[in-house]
C-alpha cells in the first residue's frame, strides 16, 4: 500500500519539463496533487497554458495565481532587457529575485489551508552554479523556517518540502518523465518563447534542455520558432 495515497500536496508547476516530471512522480507516489501555477509577469503566458495542458493531463487540480513582479523589475524575465544568448559566468541575468522564495511562500499558504504537509518543488543539480533559490541549503533553510512559521508547523503538523530532482541531471530527469508517461511536448521551457510556445532555441533553457534529449538519446519534441 503506497502511504502517500490520498495525502494532499501542492506543486509548483511552471509548465517546464522539470515541474511537469516532478507532477508525475508526486502522483505516482499517491498524493492527491494540486497544482500551482504563477503569473509574475514572466515575458510570455505559453509557459502558463502549457502549466494547464499538463495539469489537465495528469488529472491535476490547478490554481493560478497572479503577482507581477514586473513591478519590480531586475530580471530579463521579467523587464525589459534582452535574455542571454551565450552562456555566461556568474548568477545570470535570467535570475527572478527571490522567486522561488515568492513561490514556495504561496504553495506554503495554500498548504496550510489544503491541510498539506507536502510541497514539491523543481529545483535540481544543473541550476546550482547559476541561480542560489535552487540550492540545497537553501530548500533546507526554507523548509525549516517554515516549519516555524506557520501554524500547522507549531500544531506539530511538519512541513516537507520535496526535491527530487536535486541531484539528477537533464537527461535523468527525462528519462524518468517518459518512464512516468510525461508528455514533453506538452511543456515549453524557453525564456523567450513566442505565442504559440515554440521556443527559440538560443537561450540558456534551451540549450540545457535540447543537451539533456540528447544525452537521454531519445527524441526531442520541442517546437522552434525557426521550424
Amino acid at each position: 500500500m503506497n502511504i502517500a495515497t490520498e495525502k494532499p500536496a501542492v506543486i509548483l508547476l511552471s509548465g517546464g519539463l522539470d515541474s511537469a516530471t516532478v507532477l508525475a512522480m508526486a502522483t505516482k507516489q499517491g498524493y492527491r496533487c494540486h497544482a500551482l501555477s504563477v503569473n509574475y509577469g514572466q515575458r510570455h503566458h505559453s509557459e502558463l497554458l502549457a502549466a494547464e495542458r499538463v495539469a489537465s493531463a495528469m488529472s491535476a487540480a490547478l490554481k493560478t495565481i497572479e503577482l507581477d513582479l514586473r513591478a519590480f523589475g531586475g530580471s530579463a524575465l521579467t523587464d525589459d532587457m534582452d535574455v542571454p544568448e551565450e552562456e555566461g559566468e556568474g548568477i545570470p541575468v535570467t535570475y527572478v529575485p527571490a522567486r522561488n522564495t515568492i513561490m514556495l511562500s504561496l504553495a506554503l499558504a495554500w498548504a496550510e489551508v489544503l491541510g498539506a504537509s507536502d510541497i514539491f518543488i523543481g529545483v535540481n543539480a544543473v541550476d546550482y552554479s547559476g541561480y542560489p533559490d535552487c540550492r540545497p541549503e537553501f530548500i533546507n533553510a526554507y523548509e525549516k523556517m517554515a516549519n516555524l512559521a506557520t501554524k500547522a508547523g507549531v500544531e506539530g503538523t511538519r512541513l516537507t518540502i520535496h526535491t527530487p530532482l536535486l541531484d539528477l541531471s537533464k537527461a535523468d530527469i527525462i528519462r524518468e518523465g517518459l518512464e512516468l508517461g510525461v508528455d514533453y511536448a506538452l511543456t515549453v521551457s524557453c525564456y523567450q518563447a513566442d505565442d504559440e510556445g515554440r521556443a527559440c532555441g538560443v537561450c540558456d533553457s534551451c540549450r540545457i534542455r535540447a543537451s539533456g534529449f540528447e544525452a537521454a538519446a531519445v527524441s526531442d519534441p520541442t517546437r522552434y520558432q525557426s521550424a
